[in-house]
């Protein structure tokens, strides 16, 4: 029976992307499915004193979280995943601007409806996009972000943060690595400075 990897992301998160890619690289090298689980740096940064730059950049997230949200109610969880891939390649890899029409080139790409990107301006949509964010973020606690990976129901775990995104054999040593400590009791924090930036090559 296939592990389950509940895996929270944002879409404008580059770091949430490069490990992203890992678990998609792990499904085909371990018996592991992904869930994808949408969740907001809009909301992990609410109320902090931050700078207007940085408030207005995570602000634009809110449109692709949307979209996941209304695709997700729509169409079943099983779009997400398609769906994120076709947006964080056109947001990462081709730094394209994280406007309308990438999103609606992404909505078409995978077959959407092309009537989802009216969700872009929809607030009905941000309970959804919260109760989900607040899910993960109750599983880790709130002094960390995106992506959150929970393993089979049990314990969950921010990142890793790595790049660029493992392929093959060692993408599987890292997953199991990650479900050994994962099903370790105790273990709370792994983690270093990075000194690199995100690579997509």
């Amino acid at each position: 029976m296939a592990t389950i990897a509940e895996f929270w992301f944002d879409t404008l998160c580059p770091w949430a992307w490069l490990t992203s890619r890992w678990m998609v690289e792990v499904e085909q090298v371990r018996d592991v499915t992904v869930r994808w689980r949408p969740m907001s740096l809009a909301l992990l940064n609410e109320g902090r004193d931050l700078p207007e730059d940085y408030v207005a950049q995570i602000a634009l997230g809110w449109g692709p979280m949307r979209v996941c949200a209304a695709a997700e109610q729509a169409h079943g969880p099983d779009v997400l995943g398609p769906l994120y891939t076709a947006l964080g390649t056109r947001f990462h890899p081709e730094q394209l601007p994280k406007d309308r029409p990438t999103i609606e080139a992404a909505i078409a790409e995978t077959g959407l409806p092309a009537e989802l990107a009216d969700a872009i301006d929809d607030p009905s949509y941000d309970d959804a996009v919260r109760a989900s964010h607040d899910e993960g973020m109750a599983l880790v606690g709130k002094d960390v972000g995106t992506p959150i990976i929970r393993v089979d129901g049990g314990a969950a775990f921010f990142g890793p943060v790595v790049t660029p995104s493992p392929q093959g054999e060692v993408a599987g040593r890292l997953w199991d690595g990650f479900v050994l400590i994962a099903a370790t009791p105790g273990v709370y924090e792994i983690k270093r400075t990075r000194d690199v930036r995100p690579s997509f090559e």
